[in-house]
């Protein structure tokens, strides 16, 4: 009787690219894996695979699976950056500015897989693997900051990028569990931090309380 073998799955074809190239399909596969199939998904030899590339050279362009989990974080807050455009005038000029905001955060964390991915590198232990994303969270304040000329702004600012992504964290990763056991809906919490984030705007918001 011949043998009988499985037929290898054809994968993407392999060519030559540049670094760049490298780590924007990298990163790309690396964000499907992580909605796919979690953290623990986000492998050197996954993404390999995925972009039809050895695991070397992989590893060669992001130093770790660390460093890759790392990187797509930082990707995902440039994307939020990005998705915020002009959120200080939206702000001021429209009513349901503040729920909007509040959902691309949110989404961010939640569908986008960033609530996960954070609790995944924190609970890891290795707290250096959050290092590469302080530019991206600074960027993200910068650019909101840049939007007002309030002198003010960015300390408040600050304090609103705090709010929503610790609340949007929480959310995301405790969220579905705690919500039900306090008989609140999926969007209770999106809800309150729209509530909240007008208040960011007032001058004396954060101003120490008077004695």
């Amino acid at each position: 009787m011949p043998r009988m073998y499985k037929p290898a799955r054809a994968g993407p074809k392999r060519r030559k690219r540049t670094g760049d190239e490298v780590r924007e399909e990298g990163l790309a596969a690396a964000r499907q894996l992580l909605l796919e199939g979690g953290p623990g998904a986000v492998t050197l030899a996954n993404v390999g695979d995925a972009i039809g590339m050895s695991h070397a050279n992989v590893l060669h362009h992001f130093g770790s699976a660390a460093g890759l989990q790392s990187a797509l974080m930082g990707s995902m807050i440039d994307d939020l950056t990005a998705a915020l455009g002009n959120v200080v005038d939206l702000l001021e000029t429209d009513q349901a500015a503040p729920r909007t905001i509040a959902d691309h955060v949110f989404d961010a964390f939640d569908q986008g897989g960033a609530g996960p991915l954070a609790a995944w590198i924190v609970l890891s232990g290795d707290v250096a693997r959050l290092e590469p994303i302080r530019e991206s969270v600074q960027a993200l304040v910068a650019a909101i900051v840049g939007q007002s000329k309030d002198a003010g702004a960015p300390e408040r600012i600050s304090a609103a990028v705090l709010m929503m992504a610790v609340s949007a964290f929480g959310d995301a990763v405790i969220g579905p569990h705690l919500r039900p056991m306090l008989g609140q809906d999926d969007d209770a919490m999106r809800d309150l931090v729209a509530r909240f984030l007008p208040l960011f705007l007032t001058s004396d918001f954060l101003s120490p309380a008077s004695s």
